[in-house]
């Protein structure tokens, strides 16, 4: 159950429209998960910097159980979640951070429990 969360402080009006229904399929194509699985937020607007520079930028940050736990898993993932943003944002990648994070099974309420027990 992947989470995608992407801040940027590009304008609403900067932000492609449908951009989370394609950030959604997309990041169930890189991680390998059902797309009726991934969750995804994107935060325009936002207040923010990247490298001490406030020009146009944007942070995303996966979490996902078992599929973001490596190096050589995140470097792959890297690669091909840059090639979507860099098109989609109109960003350079030196604009643009990624940050991976592993989740335990515990750690995911749903349906009045955790996924551990689904």
């Amino acid at each position: 159950m992947p989470f995608v969360e992407l801040d940027t402080n590009l304008p609403a009006g900067r932000v492609p429209a449908g951009l989370e229904k394609r950030l959604c399929a997309v990041t169930a194509a890189i991680l390998g998960k059902p797309e009726d699985r991934v969750n995804v937020t994107v935060r325009p607007g936002l207040a923010m910097a990247v490298s001490g520079s406030a020009e146009p930028c944007a942070q995303l940050f996966v979490s996902s159980i078992g599929v973001v736990g490596t190096a050589e898993e995140n470097r792959g993932h890297s690669a091909r979640f840059f090639e979507f943003l860099t098109k989609e944002l109109e960003l350079g990648q030196d604009r643009i951070l990624i940050r991976f994070f592993p989740l335990e099974p515990w750690q995911i309420g749903k349906k009045g429990t955790v996924m551990t027990f689904l």
